[in-house]
């Protein structure tokens, strides 16, 4: 709820603060004191449109703010979350708006953008003035309240999770097809690329295994004539191996005799006669197996820069070939299932449609209901608050299946006919401002449950009515009050007389002195300005006889308004 509205520098304000409370909240005041202006303010802080001639003439700038009781859950602390605003049992909302009209806007000292400010404001607040821009005008929100209104979240949520899967099938679907169309169109170049690769058989590591054999090919000359000139090095003279075998066996024959200082000498004479002839052996086996043939060479370069040409034309290297050949391989077989997976995918999809389509037509059906609920309800209200005429119709029409959503297969708008006989049209087409916030007050009442908002400000809910249509009026909104803090700006003194709380709007004149204001503080300057008043008991008692007297006050007039404020027809 609203606690604090801090007011600094705008049209007739100084400066102003005034603190709420729970309940019925009125402010009264003669025409042109300057009620409007506290709504205009409010209107700042909670993000509508600025206008830079809000600001007092001579200020630089206009300051409000307007402190709230933050929700601990719902909306409000969801937008707060989102935007990473810390937020404790209180809430500020501030908006500055300079002479040249540029505005500033901070929640919780935190510059924000005035959308944000706005999206916290709606949630806050629910205006209804003459004229004024409201949110129940909006069809937009006319189907979350009737559902709301008849408890309808578990069928909702059933509809909202159907049309979900419904849209995962129909998407599984559309991609099957999709593909299936793809490969039905490219089957000629997919059948050519699978035959070529097949034809090729790449497998995988084989382009380093040719660039090397080819490497090798291309140096092949070199290479046989280096191992014939180790080889003719190596029997240069004989053998190498022949003369250290020679020499082994001389160290031998006196080996023994000299008690075993020769044994390591003969061990490694003998193991190079071994690597010697190891050594020559390979040379023998390295020579036979170089292919000098230019034919071979020809062969292993072929293949290598045909898989390499292959892999350039699949925009993938050679190694990936031996993967491609597989993926290609998968679509054909895909596309000669002759699209059974497409007919399989298209009677899950027609199966979630079915489904639903049943989960709406049964929150359909739920919705004719609450409509006639809240349509009887509607019109229990509109009797007392002299607007017997009126008829109200929860419109529900079925979409076009194009339009189909997760909220449903149908749209709800709220209409009414004030005119016997006339069609129903959106409520947006009522002509008059008491009549649309006397509707708003109808239809709020019956939607307080529903519509859960903290704070519900009224403008002149009473505009052209008096006797007990105000006294209906009354007893409304303070019925309305046990739910939600609801604040008026009222000139009926019997809707004024229910109020829990009463502030008086006044416009005083200054010539150089001072004015005090709500908050205790100085006017300075010359000058109309508007100060706002908390009333005392006796003070709300001569206030609502003002409201039935007039400019001269009778005891007549006081004994009525003790009535009124005593729950009795004067």
């Amino acid at each position: 709820m609203l606690r604090t509205l801090t007011i600094r520098d705008v049209v007739l304000i100084d400066r102003l603060e005034i603190n709420f409370h729970s309940g019925l909240c009125v402010l009264t005041g003669e025409t042109g004191a300057g009620k409007s202006i506290l709504l205009d303010a409010l209107g700042l802080a909670l993000g509508r449109r600025a206008d830079a001639r809000l600001v007092r003439h001579g200020a630089r700038q206009a300051l409000v703010t307007a402190e709230f009781a933050a929700p601990q859950t719902g909306p409000v602390r969801e937008i707060l979350a989102e935007q990473g605003i810390v937020g404790g049992d209180g809430m500020l909302l501030r908006r500055v708006l300079t002479a040249d009209g540029r505005s500033r806007a901070f929640v919780n000292d935190v510059p924000v953008s005035v959308s944000l400010l706005q999206r916290l404001g709606e949630a806050l607040v629910d205006v209804h003035g003459q004229f004024e821009s409201q949110r129940l005008l909006n069809p937009a929100v006319h189907r979350r309240l009737l559902d709301a209104y008849g408890d309808l979240n578990s069928l909702v949520e059933a509809t909202r999770h159907a049309f979900a899967a419904w849209r995962r099938a129909a998407d599984a679907r559309a991609r099957a097809a999709a593909e299936l169309e793809t490969a039905r169109r490219d089957e000629e170049y997919l059948r050519h690329a699978a035959d070529e690769l097949a034809a090729l058989k790449p497998e995988p590591g084989e382009e380093e295994t040719l660039a090397v054999r080819r490497s090798t090919m291309m140096q092949g000359e070199m290479l046989l004539e280096a191992m014939n000139q180790a080889v003719a090095e190596l029997e240069h003279g004989g053998s190498a191996e022949g003369a250290v075998r020679s020499a082994l066996r001389h160290l031998e024959r006196v080996s023994a005799k000299f008690e075993g200082r020769l044994d390591a000498a003969c061990a490694a004479l003998d193991k190079a006669a071994s690597e010697i002839a190891e050594g020559m052996a390979l040379l023998e086996k390295a020579s036979s197996e170089t292919d000098l043939d230019p034919r071979s060479l020809d062969l292993v370069e072929e293949r290598l820069f045909t898989l390499r040409a292959l892999a350039r034309k699949h925009n993938t290297d050679v190694d990936g070939l031996a993967a491609l050949q597989e993926t290609l391989a998968a679509r054909l077989a895909a596309l000669e299932d002759g699209g059974a997976k497409v007919e399989r995918l298209q009677r899950g999809e027609a199966e979630s449609r079915a489904a639903f389509a049943a989960a709406a037509g049964r929150l359909t059906e739920a919705r004719h209901q609450a409509a006639a609920r809240l349509d009887a309800a509607v019109a229990g209200e509109l009797e007392p608050l002299k607007l017997s005429k009126a008829v109200f119709t929860t419109l529900i029409e079925p979409l076009e299946k194009k339009d189909w959503s997760e909220h449903g297969c149908d749209r709800a708008a709220f209409e009414i006919a004030t005119i016997p006989e006339a069609p129903p049209g959106p409520l947006s087409r009522i002509a008059s401002g008491g009549e649309l916030a006397r509707f708003m007050l109808a239809l709020k009442a019956v939607l307080a449950e529903a519509d859960p908002v903290p704070t519900i400000v009224f403008d002149e809910v009473d505009s052209g009515i008096g006797g007990a249509t105000a006294a209906a009026v009354g007893e409304r909104l303070a019925r309305l009050a046990e739910q939600a803090q609801v604040l008026v700006v009222t000139h009926s003194p019997q809707v004024a007389a229910r109020g829990a709380h009463h502030w008086q709007v006044s416009k005083q004149e200054t010539r150089g002195g001072a004015v005090a204001m709500g908050d205790g503080n100085p006017a300075r300057g010359p000058g109309m300005l508007t100060t706002v008043d908390a009333l005392t008991k006796d003070a709300r008692k001569e206030e609502i006889a003002r409201m039935l007297a007039g400019a001269r006050i009778t005891d007549e007039a006081r004994a009525a308004a003790g009535s009124l404020l005593h729950g009795r027809q004067p």
